[in-house]
């Protein structure tokens, strides 16, 4: 059975990368000494290296070690091989093009869906659903498919934020631009904001954190997902 983390962000305003999750990960990875980490969404451009070296020091808090995969010769054999996986959040154009010249998509989806414990944050959450296609992040290179690892029966919009209605902004909102999304394509779509997750394990998905979720559907009225909700009725 899968074993799943899909959080919105890595880092909540006023703390460390990581620091709200911890005591999850504690328990999600418990049976992990290592982590395979996928550095390749680089947010704000940062090396592989970086990233990973930031990473380790937040694990290091709970007595995990952390390995990039680009350290790996064979990038395949480190995924089948992993313990535990983290991708990271960044640029989800750029992870998913790096995904498949890595040529570990299909390697990716199939060790998860064996039980090995998965976090994902921002884009690493992204690319759980069946498409990228809902990401707020710029095409800054192209990949060769839109499409995922289908872990779960719909898109999530990761850092989702609620429309204001005393903004001045008049820019599009992100359920203007799901709405949009969903004039060429049908399947739902999850709003997940800061400092929510979802917990993917026992065949059950079930929303983590203090706020609501946005479910929003084609052709039907948004839906409001209360905290601790089970959302293996989405479909």
């Amino acid at each position: 059975m899968k074993k799943l983390l899909l959080a919105s962000t890595s880092t909540l305003h006023g703390s460390d990368y990581l620091e709200y999750l911890l005591p999850e990960l504690k328990l999600h990875f418990k049976n992990c000494k290592t982590l395979l980490f996928i550095p390749y969404a680089r947010p704000s451009g940062i090396s592989h290296e970086e990233y990973t070296q930031k990473t380790a020091l937040a694990f290091a808090k709970i007595n995990i070690a952390i390995k990039g995969i680009h350290e790996y010769e064979n990038p395949v054999l480190a995924i089948q091989n992993a313990e535990g996986i983290f991708t990271g959040g960044g640029n989800t154009f750029l992870l998913v093009k790096q995904l498949y010249h890595n040529k570990i998509m299909t390697t990716l989806k199939e060790t998860l869906e064996k039980g090995i414990p998965y976090l994902g944050t921002s884009a690493g959450s992204n690319i759980a659903g069946l498409t990228m296609q809902t990401t707020n992040d710029m095409p800054i290179v192209y990949p060769p498919s839109f499409q995922t690892l289908g872990l779960i029966p719909f898109n999530l919009n990761a850092h989702f934020l609620d429309s204001d209605s005393q903004s001045t902004h008049m820019g599009e909102s992100r359920e203007t631009r799901i709405n949009e999304f969903h004039q060429f394509n049908n399947f739902p779509v999850l709003g997940l904001k800061e400092g929510s997750w979802l917990e993917i394990k026992e065949g059950k998905i079930i929303l983590k954190g203090n706020l609501s979720a946005k479910l929003f559907q084609k052709n039907r009225i948004p839906l409001e997902i209360a905290p601790s909700s089970e959302l293996s009725f989405i479909q």
